[in-house]
């Protein structure tokens, strides 16, 4: 039976340190949130957000706007963003409506302040191992890896799912930390085959119980980054849980695993935005 890989534990931990080391350095920093329109699931990371940044001793500066919010005006306020002294993280919540284009929205971000590590520039550095800032959702899946004492260096890691905030970049620190990765995508023969000789897998594809107990090597470590909602209403992962859960040596649950470590990372990633700012 896999050992629970509890992720509020995990994350409580980051955010604790977080805050002791704003509390013991007095830094004043700032982050701000900008949603447009009234998404429930963007309404909830939100407010998840600001009480994270409350705990931690970050101010946290919302914007909420309309649904119909043009290009240009969301634009402009990145703008603002941008020259303002007190905001050291802009993070815009996707998804956003349709009359605006990511892309173009996650380039207008300077890169100093773009925590969620999406800005082209800073996608470029973690290929090549010179980074300041980590991706929220790939960084906090290591935090998990480590808690367990399983050393990436030399194992078979695989990740399924190849998006770029998640699959890709998730692919790059297991690779840094001298894993040999294998990413597996819709187009992957043989994937059961590719995914059971895992020591470490990661499941980021977005599919409710995708990874079943014949995808999975016995004792591996199995982090399952889905959020996917049945039928019934319940949450669910990409990982079989109950069936797997009997074949790996360590699982995160959903919710409670990797869901929590997003937004501590945040919490990170705001700290180190405000040092390079500082040049502290």
């Amino acid at each position: 039976m896999a050992k629970i890989i509890d992720g509020k534990a995990v994350s409580a931990a980051v955010k604790e340190q977080v805050k002791d080391e704003i509390a013991r350095e007095r830094l004043d920093i700032g982050l701000a949130v900008v949603i447009v329109g009234d998404d429930p699931a963007s309404r909830v990371y939100v407010n998840n957000k600001k009480k994270a940044c409350e705990f931690c001793g970050i101010k946290s500066y919302e914007y909420a706007l309309p649904e119909d919010t043009t290009e240009a005006e969301l634009l402009e306020l990145i703008d603002t963003l941008n020259g303002d002294a007190k905001v050291n993280g802009i993070l815009v919540q996707l998804p956003l409506p349709k009359q605006l284009d990511e892309k173009t929205i996650i380039e207008h971000i300077s890169p100093m302040k773009d925590v969620d590590a999406f800005h082209e520039s800073n996608v470029g550095r973690i290929m090549i191992g010179n980074y300041a800032f980590l991706p929220c959702t790939p960084a906090g899946c290591m935090e998990l890896i480590r808690s367990t004492g399983v050393e990436v260096s030399g194992k078979e890691c695989v990740v399924i799912g190849r998006s770029n905030i998640v699959g890709k970049p998730m692919a790059m620190l297991l690779l840094h930390e001298n894993g040999t990765v294998t990413v597996c995508h819709s187009k992957t023969k043989n994937l059961a085959e590719v995914c059971s000789r895992a020591d470490i897998l990661i499941a980021a594809v977005g599919r409710a119980n995708f990874v079943t107990a014949d995808m999975v090597k016995e004792g591996a470590v199995v982090i399952d980054v889905g959020i996917n909602r049945l039928e019934n209403g319940k949450l669910c992962g990409d990982v079989k849980f109950d069936e797997v859960s009997e074949k790996a040596g360590y699982i995160t649950p959903v919710p409670g695993g990797v869901g929590p470590m997003t937004i501590a990372m945040l919490m990170k990633n705001t700290v180190m935005a405000k040092r390079i700012q500082s040049g502290i």
